[in-house]
């Protein structure tokens, strides 16, 4: 079979496990151009700002740490003890830890030259926004955005740290994966044939309480804004809701093999676990893709057996793909590839990312090829949970031209 070359995104390049050891290796040996990182002289480290210190904003300033070529210089957070708690496990002045709303506005003014946003997704467009407005490298967790104003936003803002050489990287884990970036490549050169149909998939238990039990807290005060902040998993609005929170993981796969815009959506789903809050537990969507591709997603956080997953799978007239957030990718058919186990991809792609930040901050890689496909994959979710909520089919270009604007009700509580 003839194999047609197809120009692919930086997710699409080999890393191999030897060269991502090698940068991690190099970091104490980086000089940084005075140029690219603000307030710094050559051999120093990049000065970062982390925007967000629940759980997941601590896990990620230690790798952040361990990377070896960060300072954590600065923290933000809408509550007081969170920031403290950071700033002394990281050792951040007092005078740089940042609480309220419009913490992180005061963080961006304290010398930063990078940040990190690990905040509800609600607050990512806005905060990234303004991080390049100030001339910081950024650094974000997906999801990006919520609603479709907010992945425009984040777009934007890609293209605008591009002209201004600042960095704009998103952190999705599998892309930084050295057996997804190779079999995806393979499958854009032509090896599973024509794509004709697949399945998406996030199915796990009770994410939310496993993580963080929160719903406790909404039983308690279900009205109380910083108490719905602090269970903002739990929130459609504040995190998007499950399909654009978790299932994204599986969806931005879909959307990386198909590499087109989605045609529609059509979904269903409801909400049987999830006793406060208000977000669906478990969605059904079918999406239509260009060429007369369709692709089946499905999304479940409740009890109910242990056949979890994080998976995507693709068939095509020549072969299939099979992919598993943290087990095996491979292909199978007239040109198979073994590929391998994704292993502990949490952390080990997260970190990956954490390099490939660094590295492209010191090396003067402006390109920012991570946005663009982000904000596709999201707006991909952000499709399948508009459908599934109105119960009907949702065109993609119905979906844009409606740009709805997700309001919380949550903010006007909350201390600025």
């Amino acid at each position: 079979m003839k194999r047609h070359k197809k120009t692919t995104s930086r997710g699409s390049g080999q890393l191999s496990r030897r060269d991502f050891i090698a940068s991690a290796a190099a970091v104490s040996f980086t000089v940084l151009k005075p140029s690219l990182v603000r307030g710094t002289e050559a051999n120093s480290k990049v000065k970062l700002g982390m925007i967000g210190c629940g759980m997941r904003g601590k896990w990620i300033t230690d790798l952040f740490v361990k990377h070896g070529g960060y300072e954590i210089f600065a923290a933000a957070d809408y509550f007081q003890d969170r920031v403290d708690e950071l700033g002394e496990q990281f050792g951040v002045d007092k005078n740089r830890r940042f609480a309220t709303l419009s913490g992180y506005k005061r963080l961006l003014d304290s010398g930063v030259d990078a940040v990190a946003i690990e905040t509800p997704p609600y607050f990512h467009p806005e905060q990234a926004a303004a991080a390049v407005d100030a001339g910081v490298h950024v650094i974000v967790a997906k999801p990006i955005a919520v609603d479709v104003p907010g992945c425009n936003l984040i777009g934007e803002s890609g293209k605008k740290a591009t002209a201004k050489n600042r960095v704009f990287y998103v952190d999705f884990q599998t892309r930084a994966n050295e057996f997804y970036r190779e079999a995806v490549k393979r499958v854009h050169f032509g090896d599973i044939g024509h794509i004709v149909c697949g399945e998406a998939s996030f199915k796990c238990g009770d994410v939310w309480n496993s993580w963080n039990p929160v719903e406790h807290l909404l039983k308690e005060n279900p009205n109380d804004p910083e108490t719905r902040l602090k269970a903002w998993g739990m929130d459609k609005k504040l995190s998007g809701g499950i399909i654009v929170e978790q299932t994204i993981h599986a969806i931005d796969v879909a959307a990386w093999l198909i590499d087109d815009d989605a045609v529609s959506a059509y979904g269903a789903g409801g909400r049987k676990h999830y006793k406060q809050g208000d977000i669906w537990d478990y969605f059904a969507v079918l999406y239509q893709f260009p060429k007369d591709v369709v692709v089946n997603c499905m999304a479940k956080q409740c009890d109910g057996g242990d056949f979890g997953d994080i998976g995507c799978t693709m068939y095509g007239l020549d072969g299939a793909i099979d992919t598993h957030y943290g087990g095996a990718v491979a292909i199978r058919g007239n040109n198979p590839y073994k590929g391998g186990e994704t292993g502990n991809l949490y952390p080990e792609g997260t970190s990956a990312n954490i390099a490939a930040f660094y590295d492209d901050i010191t090396k003067s890689n402006f390109a920012n090829t991570t946005v663009p496909p982000s904000v596709r994959s999201n707006l991909t979710s952000i499709l399948g949970r508009n459908a599934a909520y109105k119960h009907t089919v949702v065109t993609w270009d119905e979906m844009i031209k409606a740009n709805e604007k997700l309001e919380s009700d949550v903010i006007k509580g909350l201390k600025a």
